[in-house]
C-alpha cells in the first residue's frame, strides 16, 4: 500500500523541469529549441516512456543489445522503450539520435527527451531525461542500465544536447 501512495509522489518528481544550475548547458551548437518545441510525443506517452526507462535500471549492458533479455547498449535501450511505450522507431546507432527529433536547450529538457553527448560531430552516448537532471542510460561494457545525474562529476564535463522525439 505504501508504494501505491509514493508512486504518484515519485511522478510528480519526475514530471517538473530542472532548475537550470542542475542541467549543464548543451552543445553541439544545434539547441535553438525551447518549451513550445513539438514533440511526437503525448503527455501520456512522455510520462510511459519515462517510468519504463526507470524499470530498466538494473538491466545488463551488452554491445549491441536491444531487449531486456539479451541486454542493451545504449542505443538498443533508447529504441526499445521508445516503440514499446510510445510506438517510435528510434534510429538504432547512437550517431543517428543526434539528429532525432528537435533540438532543446536545457532549460526547456523535459521528461521523455533525449540527452546526447559527444565532441562535435562525435556522438559518444545517449540515455532519456527523466526529470529533475537525471537520465537513464546503459553506460558501458560490463556495467548495467542506471539512473544518474547530469550534475554529477563525470557527466556535467561532457558536451550534451538535448532533443525531443
Amino acid at each position: 500500500m505504501a508504494l501505491v501512495v509514493l508512486l504518484p509522489v515519485w511522478l510528480l518528481g519526475c514530471a517538473t523541469r530542472p532548475p537550470n544550475n542542475h542541467v549543464p548547458a548543451s552543445g553541439f551548437g544545434n539547441e535553438t529549441g525551447g518549451a513550445d518545441v513539438a514533440s511526437r510525443l503525448s503527455a501520456d506517452q512522455a510520462n510511459d516512456v519515462t517510468i519504463y526507462a526507470v524499470s530498466l535500471v538494473g538491466t545488463p549492458y551488452r554491445y549491441g543489445g536491444n531487449t531486456p533479455d539479451a541486454g542493451f547498449d545504449c542505443s538498443g535501450l533508447i529504441g526499445y522503450v521508445y516503440r514499446e511505450r510510445a510506438g517510435l522507431k528510434a534510429p538504432r546507432t547512437v550517431a543517428s539520435l543526434v539528429n532525432w527529433g528537435q533540438p532543446v536547450t536545457a532549460g526547456t529538457v523535459r521528461t521523455g527527451d533525449l540527452v546526447v553527448f559527444g565532441r562535435g560531430s562525435n556522438v559518444t552516448h545517449a540515455g532519456i531525461y527523466v526529470g529533475e537532471g537525471r537520465f537513464v542510460h546503459a553506460p558501458s561494457s560490463g556495467g548495467e542500465v542506471r539512473l544518474d545525474q547530469l550534475a554529477s562529476s563525470y557527466w556535467s564535463r561532457q558536451q550534451m544536447a538535448f532533443r525531443r522525439p
